[in-house]
């Protein structure tokens, strides 16, 4: 029968002709701000995507596709030659927009069930960002020495864009691979999304926030019970997100999470990751065309 399987882990068949409606799922993401759904993707559309994207992966270290699937958000251009003196294969950690050469990430992240669950679960009308920002993104976050990616530190998804009436808004992560200690894993701190989470006083990345930010971002009035860290330190009350291969992980964007560093050097950490919003759509394009015109 579908409903909770473990902390915060819900069966959802495909068939299900409402699986919005598993019992006790939108309860425990109104309450907790993350859900996990195990079975909606089939098998082997899991494997195609694994397939696909290590086939993009390739196609962007070897030039072969647009550079604006390669990122240079995220990483410095070094890592994607290897390192001086290492025999270590060279790769890169990110694509983005992959969808657009995946036609299995383009799938899963349009599947019906799964813009319905986003549906109930954000309250309205629901709209992703194809063609602009990063796209859908396929992310290989192996932790070895050659990675230009080893962790992500604490940050709730809308001090991205601060400014904008887009949310609120979920991210969707499918795994590639099963997440553990050993390859590294999310943190969150349930009930964060209900705090009135201030926008950052400056970035991790030395990244400026805009002078028209929203000061707060959150369901509820309640001030945090401390900061944000900027790093990776213990926040009281925070839990491990572990994820069975094939699960999508579903966070609200009001959420606190980071990601731990794996502890074994030969693990892969793969998954693909976008979002979906049910705010003003219209704010998002301003904005787009904006800093497109700069």
């Amino acid at each position: 029968m579908p409903g909770m399987t473990g902390l915060g882990v819900f069966t959802i068949t495909p068939s299900d002709p409402d699986p919005a409606a598993v019992p006790g799922l939108a309860e425990f993401y109104h309450q907790h701000g993350f859900v996990l759904l195990r079975g909606l993707l089939p098998a082997a559309l899991v494997d195609s995507i694994e397939q696909e994207c290590a086939a993009a992966q390739r196609a962007v270290l070897a030039g072969t596709v647009p550079e604006r699937h390669g990122s240079t958000q995220y990483l410095d251009a070094r890592h994607a030659e290897g390192r001086p003196g290492s025999s270590a294969e060279a790769y890169v950690n990110y694509v983005e927009h992959v969808e657009e050469l995946s036609p299995a990430v383009r799938t899963a992240q349009t599947d019906p069930a799964l813009v319905e669950v986003l549906r109930r679960l954000l309250g309205g009308d629901v709209w992703s960002i194809p063609g602009s920002g990063s796209g859908v993104v396929y992310q290989d976050a192996r932790p070895g020495r050659e990675s230009g990616y080893t962790r992500i530190g604490w940050h709730s998804d809308w001090q991205a864009m601060p400014s904008l009436d887009v949310w609120p808004g979920a991210a969707f992560t499918i795994h590639v691979d099963a997440t553990s200690p050993a390859n590294g894993f999310l943190r969150v701190v349930p009930g964060s999304h209900r705090w009135a989470t201030p926008a950052p006083y400056r970035n991790v990345n030395n990244v400026a926030v805009p002078a028209d930010a929203r000061p707060t971002g959150g369901y509820g009035d309640a001030e945090p019970p401390g900061p944000m860290p900027l790093g990776f330190e213990k926040i009281p009350g925070e839990i491990a997100v572990y994820a069975e291969r094939g699960d999508v992980l579903l966070h609200d964007a009001y959420l606190w999470h980071s990601a731990a560093r794996a502890t074994a050097d030969d693990t892969t950490r793969r998954h693909v990751r976008s979002g979906y919003y049910a705010g003003d759509r219209a704010s998002y394009r301003e904005q787009f065309i904006k800093n497109a015109a700069r």
